[in-house]
């Protein structure tokens, strides 16, 4: 479990998990995209502590992918179960970069968070069942046309094949005219 996981190929978001989450526990996704987290967030120059949800027991919670939250965390939440505790440092880049950070944090400072993923939930006034039951139509509409598309293809194909064989007789049957012609007139 002390594997660091390098999560943008850069460096710039890695993770390494502390606490593995229990087996099929539920992870965010299209689906699942609204999160409960704590979280204690340190400068990783000085190990000072500049926010925790942890002090006061509370629960961030945040819809990913939205760019609520340090580009960082969208990569890292995306790749956590719930029940899991991860550490994820970031590189400026990934966190407040040169502007916009908290007066507490540096300008380009890397920060390292231990985060635990509370929960994953649907988006607000949708449940599970009502997700999945939109992607199964979704999936049946595409099914649809994908079926239709095909269908047109294989018209299409009879339409050009007809077209090939009515063309075929027509140049036998001129073919055969000019032939009988030059038969018929003999001389008299």
């Amino acid at each position: 479990m002390a594997d660091v996981l390098d999560l943008t190929g850069d460096g710039g978001v890695t993770k390494k998990i502390i606490r593995k989450a229990k087996p099929g526990a539920l992870h965010p996704s299209e689906n699942l995209p609204n999160v409960d987290v704590q979280y204690e967030g340190k400068l990783v120059d000085t190990g000072e502590v500049f926010d925790s949800t942890k002090e006061d027991n509370t629960v961030f919670s945040f819809e990913v992918g939205k760019a609520s939250v340090i580009r960082a965390w969208d990569i890292a939440i995306k790749t956590m179960q719930v029940g899991e505790i991860a550490t994820v440092t970031c590189a400026p880049d990934y966190a407040y970069g040169q502007a916009g950070a908290p007066p507490e944090i540096p300008p380009n400072a890397t920060l390292v968070f231990e985060i635990e993923l509370l929960g994953a939930r649907p988006p607000r006034g949708s449940t599970l069942d009502s997700v999945a039951a939109e992607k199964a139509k979704l999936e049946e509409v595409r099914k649809e046309r994908d079926l239709a598309a095909v269908k047109k293809e294989e018209d299409k194909k009879k339409r050009e094949e007809a077209k090939a064989a009515a063309a075929a007789r027509m140049q036998a049957k001129m073919d055969s005219k000019k032939g009988g012609g030059k038969g018929n007139k003999g001389k008299k």
